[in-house]
This record gives structure tokens, sequence and C-alpha cells, in this order.
């Protein structure tokens, strides 16, 4: 579905119902005596994309997936973000996390949890990081054209 970081949102993890997607743009005005205000174009704005999900620890997904993105917006750091079908939305920090925990078991476990996750887009230039991502990827490159080193660690 979506991948921020090395997170990825599926349904043994965590999936999203909803998918919002915010974008502004930045003008300035300049009043003038007599006239309309001149305006101009500054550049890009906030872009703020917004997920929205339901996780159902019997049926789908994770709670463990919940403190994994904490942990994730814990250290600050700006996480790519991919859809599946290969779109790269840029460079992404985790500004806030909401969830609601009803129907509760006998030992006070969440038989259902929604939640919301907010991501605050933070690099310039979507293109700046799928350069990266290919930097990466060539750097992963072994000098045979294979990967340099599997998940283990190994060749």
């Amino acid at each position: 579905m979506l991948c921020l970081g090395l997170f990825v949102f599926q349904l043994d993890t965590l999936s999203y119902q909803e998918l919002q997607r915010r974008s502004s743009w930045k003008h300035a005005s300049q009043q003038l005596v007599g006239a309309r205000n001149a305006s101009q174009y500054l550049g890009p704005g906030d872009e703020v994309i917004t997920l929205q999900g339901l996780l159902v620890p019997e049926f789908i997904g994770e709670p463990a997936s919940l403190d994994m993105l904490r942990s994730m917006a814990d250290e600050g750091a700006a996480w790519v973000l991919v859809e599946g079908t290969g779109v790269i939305y840029g460079a992404f920090v985790i500004t806030e996390m909401n969830e609601t925990r009803t129907l509760f078991h006998a030992d006070g476990s969440a038989r259902r949890i929604e939640f919301t996750l907010t991501l605050q887009r933070v690099d310039q230039d979507a293109q700046d990081v799928a350069d990266q991502m290919g930097e990466l990827d060539a750097l992963m490159q072994g000098p045979d054209g294979g990967r340099a080193l599997g998940v283990d660690g190994t060749r």
C-alpha cells in the first residue's frame, strides 16, 4: 500500500482506509493605492498527508505497529514516503498520531483501534529524494551488478 522509510503499511501491520493529501502554495500580497493588491508567487507551501485507519488485532493489523511508528516519530528523522504504485511523495516527518481504543477484552486489550497519522513533507523536491534513493541503490550494488549485501549481511 505505502512505505514510510522501512515501515510498510499493509494488512499484517497497519492498513489505512483513507489518505488525505493537502498541498499549499505561498503568495505574498502588497497593498497598492487605488488598485488591487499586487500578488507575488513565493513557491510551494506545506504538504501534509493524513492517514486514517482501523486496526482489529483479531483480524487485521498489529498493535505493535503503532509503537514502531511512535519510535520513528521520536527519532525526528525524515522518512521517504513511497506508494505501492511507485509514486515517490518525498521525505516526510511524523508530526502527530492519534489513537482511539474501544471494545476491550477482560484483560484491558482493545479489540478495535482507530488511528490517524499526520505526516509533513520536509524536503524541497521529490526528484532530489528519488536521486538519493538511486544513489543508495547504487551503493548497495556489488561490483558484479548484484546486491552487495543481503538482508542478513551476506553477499
